[in-house]
């Protein structure tokens, strides 16, 4: 015995409609009427049919309906990442009207056969930064006529960028210490390279990172001998580690953190109550990005709010635009600067 999945043919044969009116019901590309719909889809109930075959559709518009979204840290720290998630809602909003899903991929992976950039099925890539590792990748993907996108990061004048004022919201934070008067001001910095290596931060030609870099440039601009000390991350423990490195010798403690996003922010406070230091009152410390943190109460933390949703938007339009043949637009987003409770004048000189 041999099984044949219905068709849209037979669907319409059923509910006595033309196969354009069936298919119709289906795209929602035109509308008809309740009745009409119902019987198609009473139709299609009855002879086990659940819609059109998504790969003969594929091949129809000549797209695989996929766009890749290279990102290079691991996806377990990505979706830990609250600004991660928000600009994953907006790219996803973006790019459904146009019947695109998204496929995530690593920069690079040991796996045998993993799908990677080059190798992937997709009509067009998001790349969340652009990496050294990644950038090596560009000149293939490029040979394979994929669009490509940049969200903060440069991969060539002729990939178009959604761009954060980094530096100049970060200089922002800076002044705001300045302003306070702080002087013995600490930087903790989001990860520097693609190895994600932990520590003081020593060579700042090895920082292969664009956001890394830009913010660490705003911090500098008004503090430039501050020292730096790098992270493997965006997280609360991550800070957590920094802040103790930061706070264990009392002769040579900061009296201010500038962190380069909320989660380390919110790491380094703990630090800070656990080594016995209050908050502004011994040491102030500002974050980056405008998330909320749980578990962070009563602290609100000063900080640069940044509309993450709104970059992925930006992407998935400019990724939208490439593949109906109209010019992509770059962006430039700018943050707002946001004065919490963690943040206040030095302690008087020790």
């Amino acid at each position: 015995m041999t099984s044949r999945r219905a068709t849209i043919s037979d669907v319409a044969r059923e509910a006595a409609v033309s196969p354009s009116t069936a298919s119709v019901v289906f795209s929602g590309k035109t509308p008809v009427s309740d009745a009409t719909r119902q019987r198609v889809l009473d139709a299609a109930a009855s002879l086990g049919y659940t819609g059109p075959d998504p790969r003969a559709a594929s091949l129809r518009r000549g797209r695989s309906g996929i766009v890749g979204v290279v990102v290079g840290s691991s996806l377990n720290c990505m979706f830990l990442d609250p600004v991660q998630r928000l600009m994953m809602d907006g790219l996803a909003e973006e790019v459904a009207p146009f019947g695109a899903g998204l496929l995530l991929l690593r920069t690079a992976t040991d796996i045998e056969n993993a799908p990677t950039l080059l190798t992937a099925p997709v009509d067009a890539a998001v790349l969340i930064g652009c990496d050294a590792p990644l950038r090596a990748s560009l000149e293939t993907a490029h040979l394979r006529g994929l669009p490509i996108v940049v969200i903060e990061g440069d991969a060539g004048d002729d990939v178009p960028r959604i761009l954060l004022d980094n530096r100049e919201a970060q200089r922002t934070a800076a002044e705001h210490l300045r302003a306070l008067g702080h002087t013995d001001v600490a930087i903790v910095t989001l990860r520097t390279a693609a190895d994600g290596a932990a520590g003081w931060l020593d060579a700042e030609a090895d920082i292969t990172i664009d956001v890394t870099r830009e913010r660490l440039a705003g911090a500098r601009d008004v503090y430039p001998d501050a020292p730096a000390i790098t992270t493997a991350g965006s997280s609360i423990d991550e800070g957590l580690s920094a802040g103790r490195v930061l706070f264990a010798d009392p002769a040579r403690r900061p009296t201010a953190v500038i962190a380069q996003s909320d989660l380390l922010a919110a790491g380094v406070v703990r630090a800070a109550e656990e080594a016995g230091l209050e908050v502004p009152g011994d040491v102030s410390v500002t974050g980056f990005d405008g998330v909320r943190v749980d578990g962070l109460s009563p602290y609100e933390l000063t900080t640069l709010v940044q509309a993450a949703t709104d970059k992925g938007r930006a992407a998935g339009a400019a990724v939208a635009a490439m593949l109906e043949g109209r010019p992509p637009a770059s962006v430039l987003l700018t943050c707002t600067f946001r004065e919490g409770n963690t943040t206040g004048p030095p302690p008087a000189r020790r």
